[in-house]
């Protein structure tokens, strides 16, 4: 889970831990149902904190819900800060975004469901995978390595084509999930603007380890 640093005193740090406690809870039911009907009664039993404590923390379950999202996207995000870190190549960045997402539905399991059930309304947002993959696509326009676009259409293609790969790896599981990662990557390459055969080999460099 994303997380900060923990306060210093006992008070704050015991606070803290129940914020976070909350949002685990709805982190969970997004990823197992999506649903977000769930009693705050509910929540609070699989939180393991009191009834009371919810109301110190969220006006109401749809913020809570809100922060759970934005902490699993933010997870999300800063997993790919970690594997990409040296990379300067926009078009390498997007396609690795690809193929990373694609093995996280197996390695992170509940950040990918929860990225496949609400990262439709995010995909504009301030926090998670959408800032950055805005940053390298400004990057890559500016550079020449994209064709020039409205930043926010093209990542609306990249957004939705990326939450569709999320959505075949857990459809079908049964299909080569970096194949499709690949040549979703490819696809989306050549979009922006990437010539062929640069595309190809673009998408296919190594990645660092598995996520």
């Amino acid at each position: 889970m994303s997380t900060s640093a923990l306060p210093g005193n006992r008070f704050e740090r015991r606070r803290a831990e129940t914020r976070r406690a909350l949002i685990r809870a709805a982190r969970q039911i997004l990823a197992e149902t999506g649903d977000t009907s769930a009693s705050i009664q509910a929540i609070a039993e699989r939180a393991d904190v009191g009834f009371g404590s919810f109301y110190n923390h969220f006006e109401s379950k749809t913020e809570l819900f809100e922060a759970a999202v934005v902490d699993a996207l933010e997870e999300y995000g800063q997993s790919f800060d970690e594997r990409l870190a040296g990379i300067d190549d926009p078009a390498e960045l997007v396609a690795a975004g690809f193929r990373l997402s694609a093995r996280m539905a197996d390695s992170h399991p509940e950040v990918m469901q929860v990225l496949r059930r609400r990262g439709l309304g995010h995909i504009h947002s301030d926090n998670g995978l959408a800032r950055r993959a805005l940053r390298d696509l400004e990057v890559g326009m500016a550079s020449g390595r994209f064709t020039p676009v409205d930043p926010a259409v093209a990542l609306s293609a990249l957004g939705g084509t990326l939450l569709s790969l999320v959505e075949l790896r857990f459809a079908r599981p049964d299909l080569d999930g970096d194949e499709a990662a690949l040549n979703l990557a490819e696809m989306v390459l050549r979009m922006l603007g990437v010539p062929p055969d640069d595309a190809h080999e673009v998408a296919r460099r190594p990645l660092a380890d598995s996520a």
